[in-house]
């Protein structure tokens, strides 16, 4: 399989989610045939769905992958498993990892299980913001100029981390 660009969008909230997050990163980049290529810094952002949830620790890094799109997500899987991610069903509940592809390459994927450009990304603070750090003139597929998404996208409360 060739290299591939993934963006992949890291998030936590319970148990420590800055060790979580800084240490999915390490974990990231011993997935087979991979190599992080950049990361932006670490952000906390209000949690969205239920209330009464901690902020969560947001990050993006770019990866060099030649693993398939469907491979990378099952090795994400696995990683927010080996971290204690219990999928019970609440949607935007609270969790200790959350790993996402966000970008494949410039493919356009829409399976059950797997949609990429991840849905919703337009609207979230704390995917754009942070992979405008990394990819400032990124072009998504379907969604248009990166910067453009971040004009209409406010930053809703998050902020980055200090070092």
């Amino acid at each position: 399989m060739k290299l591939v660009i993934a963006y992949v969008g890291l998030g936590a909230n319970l148990d420590d989610p800055v060790a979580h997050v800084t240490r999915a990163l390490e974990e990231l980049c011993q997935l087979p045939g991979t190599r992080q290529v950049s990361c932006s810094a670490l952000y906390r952002s209000d949690p969205m769905g239920p209330p009464d949830q901690p902020d969560y620790i947001n990050a993006v890094c770019a990866l060099s992958t030649r693993l398939s799109a469907e491979a990378l997500l099952d090795a994400l899987r696995a990683l927010e498993a080996q971290h204690g991610r219990l999928r019970d069903g609440t949607r935007w509940g609270p969790r200790t990892l959350d790993l996402d592809i966000l970008l494949y390459g410039d493919a356009s994927i829409q399976e059950e299980h797997l949609k990429i450009p991840h849905p919703g990304m337009a609207e979230r603070a704390f995917v754009l913001y942070p992979l405008a750090e990394i990819a400032p003139d990124l072009n998504i597929p379907g969604l248009g100029a990166l910067g453009e998404l971040l004009r209409r996208c406010p930053r809703d409360g998050l902020q980055p981390l200090p070092d």
